[in-house]
């Protein structure tokens, strides 16, 4: 809002109202030093200062009529504590995902299928409201800088593209953080993995395998990942290493990292790779990836060759693809990075692929579980399926993971584990 008195003669009288009272209290906020962010309690007690006096001063009839008060509280606090017309979207759990594809066109996620809202915004307030985003991240969006990828104050990921990159209206993305999924116990019940796949990979981290989760975009990849991450034994050291932070830390030994933009004059950057070698530094027990996008394929590879556990999450159709795509990501790194380092390297690296994608009904699946024994033909990695999609059904497919003595050391039948799952396909 934060229209003066004199543009609010043709808005309806609860809306000039609002504007007058938010117009009040932002003046209180500046002349009494008081952060609406950091103090959201005295922010309140302002509103109802303002609010009583309006209320007031409008029995006179000289004001607007002003309509229920306390929901007019919380619509002025969102506007000054919060981010407008767009925070009941964050405030109601059912919404995963926001973005606004022009001021007037603003959609929501629900259960993975997305809804045009009533949500109406002028440009002016997207501007405003991407700012206000911004304000604790440290980060920036410039000319010179026409897209951001930020971390909001509860978590959610806010991603910003502004003109003339794209057409004409920002594009604003805000992924929200929905802790709803924490281990293997709650993906079981969501129906996300079975109960003998998810005990067979909460085994796999325990024995310490390196493992590559694969999806599309909102496959629930890095939701599997904190679940990965959760069977990781207490004892362990965790280092993470991401662009943005989403990794929830739940360990009691864990240090997250991310990645920093560029200063005003061009120095200060901290790229994906450069966190992947200072994390070797830091003594992990296990590393964490939060996204493979690019070279840092490469330090990843590297990192993983030295005998240290790791688990990242790559884009990617198919577990097979996701193969091909970490023995082509490592050549972007440099002219001198040939292709018969990387694809042995990868062979001999990565020990498992857990594979999701979304349904047309909008729920997340694992839908295949890949071994990588080690071995090539030429260069292509050979794979072994140990779980597949079936009829819609997640079954055994006859494969063995690798490393099987390491299972053992743990405590763990790798044989009964994946007999829980029933006979493999071919024997049915």
């Amino acid at each position: 809002m934060g229209v003066g008195v004199g543009d609010v003669t043709a808005k309806q009288p609860v809306v000039q109202a609002l504007s007058l009272i938010e117009d009040e209290v932002r003046e209180l906020v500046r002349r009494r030093a008081v952060d609406p962010i950091d103090q959201p309690d005295a922010t309140r007690r302002l509103i109802g200062e303002v609010l009583d006096e309006y209320e007031t001063r409008s029995l006179t009839g000289a004001l607007p009529a002003l309509g229920e008060s306390a929901t007019a509280a919380d619509v002025v606090f969102d506007a000054i504590a919060g981010f407008g017309p767009l925070q009941p979207h964050l405030d109601d759990p059912q919404v995963e995902e926001i973005w606004i594809n022009e001021p007037g066109r603003v959609f929501v996620a629900r259960d993975g299928r997305s809804e045009l809202t009533t949500t109406m915004l002028s440009e002016v307030q997207v501007g405003d409201l991407v700012e206000r985003m911004l304000k604790h991240s440290g980060r920036r969006l410039d000319l010179s800088n026409p897209f951001v990828d930020a971390m909001l104050p509860d978590g959610s990921r806010l991603h910003c593209v502004i003109p003339d990159i794209t057409r004409r209206f920002w594009a604003v993305n805000i992924r929200k953080f929905v802790l709803a999924v924490t281990n293997f116990d709650e993906l079981t019940r969501l129906n996300t993995v079975t109960s003998a796949v998810a005990k067979f990979l909460e085994a796999s981290v325990i024995a310490g395998l390196n493992i590559v989760v694969a999806g599309g975009t909102q496959a629930g990849k890095t939701t599997m990942l904190n679940c990965l991450a959760a069977a990781i034994p207490a004892r362990e050291r965790i280092v993470s290493c991401e662009e943005v932070f989403e990794l929830q830390p739940s360990h009691p030994d864990w240090v997250a990292m991310q990645t920093r933009q560029p200063s005003l004059e061009g120095t200060g950057e901290i790229r994906l790779r450069r966190l992947i070698k200072e994390a070797l530094r830091m003594r992990p027990d296990r590393i964490l990836v939060g996204e493979v996008r690019q070279e840092e394929a490469l330090d990843l590879l590297i990192a993983l060759n030295s005998g240290l556990p790791g688990m990242c999450t790559l884009h990617a159709n198919s577990a097979r693809e996701a193969v091909t795509k970490l023995c082509t990501l490592p050549l972007l790194a440099g002219e001198n990075v040939a292709h018969g380092f990387v694809v042995p390297t990868v062979a001999s690296c990565v020990d498992l692929v857990v594979h999701l994608a979304k349904a047309p009904s909008g729920a997340r699946r694992v839908t295949e579980v890949v071994a990588l024994p080690g071995r090539t033909e030429g260069d292509v990695v050979e794979v072994a399926q140990i779980f597949h999609t079936v009829r819609g059904e997640l079954v055994r497919a006859g494969g063995f993971p690798p490393h099987v003595d390491r299972y053992e050391q743990h405590g763990f039948d790798v044989a009964q584990l994946l007999a829980a799952a029933g006979p493999p396909e071919s024997e049915r």
